[in-house]
């Protein structure tokens, strides 16, 4: 199966971007999105000078619980630079969400309670709420994992919006909010 088809059938189609629009990034922007794959997980993740953003991990159900996302977490922790990444609410509906939360839970990410993140899906037109995750190797700070969204969020989730999609994702100051005070639920607490 290929690797986007493995994505596709995993993930909602409320947060995937179009094989065009992945395959154009791998094509354009080889200097910063890259593609990790094996026949059991694909992993399409964004490299910048001072940290990473894991887009897609996919572990098949075949290689569940044999170490193999560990492995892939690990082999970026390597690189010394904060890793961010986004995932949804706890979905008690979808056990999937809640085994991911305990497992980047597990491998030492946090939740940035201070930024908020609400999108557009241009597929369905439903505003959908994600939570941003992070780990932080030399305690970088909240402030910065928010930066560092809003440089990924310009420079690859919009990326060429137009072309790939017919319209616009909105501006980055409707969808990513920074309260360094604001009071959330950590949605790792009781995981």
């Amino acid at each position: 199966m290929h690797w986007f088809e493995k994505l596709n059938q995993y993930f909602p189609v409320e947060e995937m971007k179009s094989k065009e629009h992945m395959e154009t990034l791998l094509r354009e922007r080889p200097d910063i999105y890259y593609k990790d794959e094996s026949p059991l997980h694909v992993m399409m993740y964004v490299e910048f000078d001072y940290f990473i953003f894991i887009d897609y991990l996919f572990v098949s159900k075949d290689a569940r619980g044999q170490g193999l996302g560990h492995k892939l977490i690990e082999k970026l922790k390597q690189k010394g630079k904060p890793i961010i990444l986004e995932v949804e609410p706890v979905n008690y509906e979808d056990s999937d969400t809640e085994k991911r939360l305990h497992f980047y839970k597990r491998e030492g990410f946090e939740h940035a309670q201070s930024i908020g993140y609400r999108r557009r899906s241009l597929a369905t037109n439903e505003i959908n709420q994600m939570e941003i995750l992070y780990w932080a190797p030399h305690n970088e700070s909240e402030e910065m994992i928010f930066n560092g969204m809003r440089k990924t969020y310009e420079l690859i989730h919009t990326y060429k919006d137009m072309q790939f999609y017919g319209k616009s994702y909105q501006p980055v100051d409707e969808v990513l909010t920074f309260e360094e005070d604001r009071v959330g639920e950590n949605i790792l607490e009781d995981i």
